[in-house]
């Protein structure tokens, strides 16, 4: 550990001193605070972390995470320090597959293992790094999309995938990659061309998947039919509907692309309007506090209620019907509903139906459009 943090130290980028692991921060929320039965190991009270800048170890843990297949499982800790006994179970499970896009996993194992190899070149970080890139390569449907779980699963883990950030973190690895940033310079020219050509197929298929919704485009759903591209059911409070928590990200990647096409062009200036016309006003989300209630999946002394305010910036809900445009909300049973008094307080305390996510786009869209011009 000493020696990961004193060569990272020489280092004159400060980004090579440090994992950023805000990423993982899904995934260990998952670990820590819910309990789930197909985690093979839980962690232990009381145990201490890896700090951010002990790259070695953190590295070491994500490749005892990684499958033999090359991608990863969800919902770990990779800054947990494990014990010789979770070790052990781990490498006993090598080869159960249940590798994921989902919480934002595989991708950022890539990057992390990519960034560590870039400082200390110990060739197990470059070897695991590889193999998760063919895992993406595999896993990459026909069309362009990519499924939350591969192998594919018979659910709706099936449909390509956009919730938390699923497809679109694997294409911003990819145009990394494709751009030159210098942690990938390990990856040979072969690989780099198949992962241009997946990059491509992912840009058309994203552009297919924008919901034509009332005769004119507007932004994209939390999941799409593999088959269809179709706006599908996920979880059974997640309708299908025109979801701009999840299409910001997809917006943003489309703005990064460098002469983008005027297919790309287009697409970002109809998600650019339909964020002006959805956006709520002078409205505000408030916690208040409750008598603590003990859910399956968490617990809350708190809870949520929508207020009216002057002074509000623009807000905006994480469901828009699709054809009426109302937002909508849903509980458990898969009834929508069109207010978040609504849906029931283990749901409504329990997942976020509100977000201002679209503004970011917003106040980078004059600048982007500047750029196009010259």
């Amino acid at each position: 550990m000493l020696f990961c943090c004193v060569v990272a130290a020489q280092k004159s980028d400060k980004e090579f001193q440090v994992i950023d692991t805000a990423i993982f921060e899904d995934n260990s929320h998952h670990w820590y605070d819910i309990v789930e039965k197909e985690a093979v190991i839980h962690p232990r009270q009381n145990r201490p972390r890896f700090w951010a800048t002990e790259l070695v170890a953190i590295a070491d843990n994500i490749l005892l995470y990684q499958k033999s297949n090359g991608g990863w499982p969800k919902n770990y800790d990779v800054q947990a320090i494990l014990t010789a006994e979770q070790k052990d179970t781990l490498r006993s499970v090598n080869n159960t597959t249940n590798t994921t896009f989902d919480n934002r996993t595989t991708y950022s194992h890539i990057a992390c293992l990519s960034k560590v190899y870039f400082v200390v070149k110990d060739e197990r970080y470059k070897a695991a790094a590889l193999k998760g890139l063919d895992f993406i390569l595999a896993s990459q449907y026909a069309n362009g999309g990519w499924p939350q779980y591969y192998p594919l699963q018979d659910n709706y883990s099936r449909y390509i995938t956009f919730n938390d950030d699923a497809m679109a973190g694997v294409m911003k690895l990819l145009k990394e990659i494709i751009d030159g940033k210098e942690q990938y310079s390990f990856i040979d020219a072969g690989r780099k061309q198949k992962l241009k050509a997946a990059f491509d197929k992912g840009i058309a298929c994203i552009l297919k998947m924008q919901i034509n919704d009332a005769g004119r485009p507007t932004a994209w759903c939390q999941q799409h039919n593999e088959v269809t591209l179709a706006p599908e059911w996920a979880r059974k409070f997640e309708p299908p509907s025109i979801c701009n928590g999840e299409s910001v990200d997809i917006v943003l990647l489309l703005m990064s692309i460098k002469n983008p096409s005027k297919e790309i062009i287009s697409a970002v200036e109809n998600a650019v309007a339909w964020f002006n016309e959805s956006k709520i006003l002078y409205t505000k989300e408030k916690t208040i506090k409750v008598k603590d209630t003990v859910f399956k999946y968490h617990s809350s002394n708190r809870d949520k209620i929508i207020v009216t305010d002057s002074a509000a910036p623009p807000i905006w809900t994480r469901y828009y019907e699709l054809k009426t445009h109302r937002p909508v909300f849903c509980n458990r049973d898969s009834k929508v509903v069109y207010s978040l008094a609504e849906v029931d307080m283990e749901r409504r305390t329990g997942y976020g139906w509100y977000t201002y996510g679209p503004q970011r786009v917003l106040n980078r869209y004059e600048g982007w459009k500047a750029k196009l011009v010259k």
